[in-house]
């Protein structure tokens, strides 16, 4: 689908010089002279390449629908990830190359996952927005440190390290956003 150059906006697949690209970025720029334009941080898909264009208002650009599919984690085995589709059971394998390190180490058993697929061909994986884990090892709390909130390093089941709350403790299990491995709440289980 064709949309004008002005029209991207954070998060938009589009297709330019030949690939696939994620703009991250946009600032809109209107200089004292000439006309306008969009400056676009993109972000290539498949390898992660960073590139920064201009677009005007008058040029168009290729903006590329992706399919999106629930599927279920099933396992890994040493740096393959394993997923089956929901409705028709088939498995798909990806290396931890394709899913990203950091969020690999969030995948748990029975996991639902959504992979975006272009023409067949998975592109990425996007996990639920938080996961629930448990402390396995946690600071003890310093006194006096109660003036100011002050957060403790945790280390979570996964080997994960979290800073957490003071009243935080081993053993508790606690809600964490996948994207950046920051301490949302107290898990309510």
């Amino acid at each position: 689908m064709k949309i004008n150059g002005n029209a991207i906006r954070p998060g938009n697949i589009i297709e330019h010089q030949g690939r696939l690209w994620r703009a991250t970025k946009i600032q809109h720029t209107q200089p004292g002279k000439g006309g306008a334009y969009l400056q676009v941080e993109l972000k290539d898909i498949r390898d992660g390449t960073k590139l920064n264009e201009r677009f005007r208002s008058s040029e168009t650009v290729e903006r590329v629908r992706l399919d999106q599919k629930q599927y279920q984690f099933l396992f890994a085995d040493g740096d393959d990830f394993t997923f089956m589709d929901n409705e028709t059971y088939e498995q798909i394998t990806l290396n931890i190359d394709f899913i990203g390190e950091d969020a690999a180490k969030f995948l748990q058993d029975g996991m639902t996952v959504t992979i975006e697929s272009y023409e067949d061909s998975p592109i990425g994986v996007e996990l639920p927005e938080t996961v629930t884990m448990q402390i396995v090892e946690a600071d003890a709390v310093v006194k006096g440190q109660t003036a100011s909130s002050s957060y403790k390093p945790a280390v979570l089941e996964n080997g994960v390290r979290v800073m957490v709350p003071p009243h935080i403790e081993s053993g508790t299990r606690i809600v964490v956003n996948t994207a950046d491995a920051s301490y949302v709440e107290r898990a309510r289980d």
